[in-house]
């Protein structure tokens, strides 16, 4: 139901309002008499769905690694084709995502965006069961896990409508730095659900390890049954309850949102738009993967763009009615320049992040598990096995873990000091830890005992994910302070949405150039990027003259 107040009066108590008409954070004494409760239990609330986003939307990433480890009948570069389709899905979803909250209300959206993850996570699991069915089913349990994805658009344009400007950083800090947990929750749990039969007979039967896989306590024999299936069926524990929680516990802001419509009006909103993001996310995948998935006729710089434009038009022609005239009211972001700018520095943060999570796995894996030796006419031989290699299934959890337990501490520092000057301290640490790891993957690649560069490997990733997770929370502060309170949540949404294809850049790149033999050539380019940003991140807001002094 809905509650009218009069301006200037603090509404009634909330218990079991859906739809608030009256909300004024930036008020001091509403928000202490009753918008910092409301908003905090929506904070808190958000923050599992998140979570669960996040885990369901990189899945595949373990999944894909477990399933060459079972001897699943595919080869490995077709099944390196599900990680990118999920990757490049999420970021594709979350265009739609980031207008979602003003079309069809806070909770109607995180509500439904939580419930549709059940699909993909169930689907996931009873795809699994059947190693002899055919690739594309896999390949659309990984593009339809991409919601998981696109949730972190809408999750974080809803919860910047609850809170007041000085606290911004704090709140959004929390939500994406504790909701970003799915990646690591996702790399310890999968690992772990797959040593047991979690569901019984209803489960399935496990299967046989023909490799030797690997969990956060080391190695796992070849010849151990494992239920890979409750990678897809863990989720579904915890999406239940949440969904539930999110229906009950939520708020729709009147303000935010004025013409949400009944509830199954706003639903039909959010799947028509999400069912329209499906459409040139398959159209580039189709044009980029190789054969027999696509044609292989894009590189990724082509095919990224493409994507994007694509989404927009898409979400331009197609919509209509009320929604078409929400949708171009959203499109206004794009001509501020702030919106670009704040792009490209929520990429040096967020699309780091999110890139190195998924690519530390496999650069743990091809640079420390093979000893790296000249044959008989001087040239070196990447294949002789490393006995005395790292997991990478052991390892890989604590980068993101770190960039994701960060990200409220990058919050709050930004929110006393300024985000942007955040923002320029850890670019320059992110540049040149780069430059050193790059140099230390070098050295790695071209020894017979590439473990002894292990720890300053991982060291070195540390410091990349504690300042990307830092470098989260302060641009986050700077969006906050730029845009006013209609646009901060679409332009939080969309340069989300093109950071996360750094879940897709990142692990192409740094994999096509450990290929070629030099993956230091990666990791120069990021600290270039990272140089080019810093630049950026002071002419706009650090420079005497600059457009926006923050601080």
């Amino acid at each position: 139901m809905n509650t009218n107040t009069r301006a200037g009066t603090p509404p009634p108590a909330q218990a079991g309002v859906s739809t608030i008409e009256d909300w004024r954070p930036e008020d001091e004494q509403f928000w202490e008499s009753t918008g910092k409760k409301i908003a905090y239990r929506n904070l808190w609330i958000s923050v599992p769905a998140l979570l669960c986003g996040f885990a369901v939307w990189g899945m595949w990433g373990i999944i894909t690694v477990q399933m060459l480890n079972l001897g699943f009948p595919f080869a490995k570069e077709e099944l390196f084709t599900l990680t990118a389709i999920a990757g490049i899905a999420g970021a594709t979803m979350r265009i739609p995502a980031s207008f979602l909250i003003r079309l069809a209300g806070g909770r109607n959206t995180i509500f439904l965006t939580t419930a549709m993850l059940l699909a993909p996570a169930i689907g996931t699991g009873i795809a699994l069961q059947h190693p002899e069915w055919p690739l594309w089913v896999f390949q659309l349990m990984a593009l339809w896990s991409g919601v998981g994805g696109g949730n972190f658009a809408s999750s974080m344009s809803n919860i910047s409508t609850f809170f007041p400007k000085k606290l911004q950083g704090t709140a959004l800090g929390l939500n994406a730095g504790l909701g970003n947990f799915g990646v690591t929750t996702m790399q310890i749990v999968i690992p772990l659900v797959m040593t047991v039969g979690l569901l019984g007979g209803f489960g399935g039967e496990p299967m046989t390890l023909v490799k030797d896989s690997g969990w956060i306590f080391g190695k796992i024999a070849a010849g151990t049954p494992t239920w890979i299936q409750n990678a897809g069926f863990a989720w579904v524990l915890s999406l239940v309850p949440l969904s539930v929680l999110c229906w009950f516990g939520m708020n729709n802001l009147k303000t935010v949102s004025p013409n949400t419509g009944n509830p199954i009006v706003a639903f039909s909103k959010i799947t028509y738009l999400y069912t329209l993001a499906f459409v040139p996310a398959i159209f580039m995948l189709w044009l980029y993967l190789p054969a027999p998935t696509g044609l292989g006729v894009l590189s990724m710089w082509v095919a990224i763009p493409l994507d994007i434009i694509l989404a927009l038009l898409v979400m331009k022609v197609a919509a209509f009615g009320e929604m078409k005239e929400g949708v171009t009211r959203q499109f206004a972001i794009f001509r501020n320049k702030h919106t670009w700018s704040m792009t490209a520095l929520y990429i040096v943060t967020f699309g780091s992040f999110i890139g190195f999570s998924m690519a530390l796995p496999l650069a743990i894996t091809v640079i420390f598990g093979t000893s790296h030796v000249p044959d008989a006419a001087g040239v070196m031989q990447h294949t002789l096995k490393n006995p005395n290699a790292p997991s990478a299934l052991t390892y890989a959890w604590i980068g993101p873990f770190v960039g994701a337990a960060v990200r409220p501490l990058g919050g709050w520092i930004s929110d006393k000091l300024g985000g942007s000057i955040v923002t320029q301290v850890i670019s320059v640490a992110m540049a040149v830890a780069s430059v050193a790891v790059g140099y230390v993957m070098m050295q790695a690649y071209g020894s017979a005992t590439p473990e002894q560069y292990f720890p300053m490997f991982l060291g070195l990733f540390m410091v990349l994910f504690f300042a990307s997770g830092i470098g989260n929370g302060s641009t986050f502060r700077t969006i906050g302070v730029i845009f006013d309170r209609t646009q901060a949540g679409p332009v939080l949404g969309w340069t989300s949405a093109v950071a996360a294809y750094g879940a897709f850049i990142a692990p192409v790149v740094i994999g096509e150039q450990i290929k070629a033999g030099t993956p230091e050539v990666a990791m120069y380019g990021f600290a270039a990027f990272y140089a080019i940003c810093l630049i950026l991140n002071w002419w706009f807001y650090l420079r005497a003259n600059a457009y926006v002094k923050n601080p």
